[in-house]
């Protein structure tokens, strides 16, 4: 999965990423199941790995999803998490910023909502739409979006500091797949719950959104809060790739089941 990281120092150029590749998986059926087959075991060692992240209460992960409309943020979440135990997990949409938000800095919100330790909390859009829908749009200057960047990075090392790993993930989608998903909104009666007319003016601003995107993974992918770019035209292998990712971190971490309470002996105790 090291391809997928995002340097920490460079510029990078979303060309070079592809978003319909599928590693060392064939475009076909086979290819198919055997990556829902890897991902479905890598789901499995997560539940594991989860019970002693919450179990020992250290440690917590933040996971951050972004891409474009269709990109498939809800879905990942429902495939990577589908093992875990909800009790230890916090998932976050950030929509538009309310009134009172907007009174306060930019981050305010965000900082609520970092998992405390021993749970995972999950970023369905995060912090970076105030350095992408803003910068697109032109709500914000070239200099706030770069006084925003250090401030982002700064804070991510801050929560790393303190223990929450940190795991970005930029959904990498083509046009063409999301003129696809698009139409299969209109053409399905079970998907057009989803619809939002204002999918289509944002698809205007594509060429403008990949540009922001470059900016802010350049900037912001460091060596403790990386980002990655995930291939996300096949959702069989963007859900194998997050999962990998996820269970790689979680398992760095060496938890270890912690203990019984001290004074127990567990040899003598008797159910009656």
């Amino acid at each position: 999965m090291k391809r997928y990281r995002v340097p920490a120092k460079g510029k990078l150029n979303l060309k070079a990423y592809d978003p319909d590749e599928t590693g060392d998986y064939k475009k076909t059926d086979q290819g198919k199941d055997k990556a829902k087959a890897d991902t479905a075991k890598l789901i499995a060692r997560l539940a594991g790995l989860q019970e002693r992240l919450y179990a020992n209460a250290t440690r917590s992960l933040l996971i951050v999803l972004q891409g474009m409309d269709t990109s498939g943020k809800d879905g990942t979440i429902r495939s990577v998490m589908s093992g875990i135990n909800p009790q230890g997990c916090n998932v976050v949409a950030f929509k538009a910023p309310s009134k009172d938000e907007l009174a306060r800095d930019f981050l305010w919100r965000v900082h609520r909502e970092v998992p405390p330790k021993g749970h995972i909390g999950i970023f369905n859009r995060s912090h970076y739409e105030d350095v992408l829908v803003t910068r697109v749009h032109g709500w914000v200057s070239d200099a706030v979006a770069r006084q925003r960047f250090k401030q982002i990075k700064e804070f991510e090392e801050l929560l790393h500091e303190n223990g929450t790993v940190i795991l970005k993930f930029f959904l990498h989608i083509s046009k063409a797949e999301q003129k696809e998903r698009l139409e299969a909104r209109i053409a399905d009666p079970e998907k057009r719950w989803k619809w939002n007319s204002g999918d289509l003016e944002e698809r205007r601003y594509w060429d403008k959104y990949m540009q922001a995107f470059e900016d802010v993974l350049s900037a912001t992918s460091t060596t403790r809060a990386p980002w990655y770019v995930v291939p996300a035209n096949r959702k069989w292998y963007r859900n194998l790739v997050v999962a990998n990712c996820v269970v790689e971190a979680v398992a760095r971490m060496k938890l270890k089941t912690p203990p019984g309470p001290e004074g127990v002996d567990f040899s003598k105790l008797k159910i009656v």
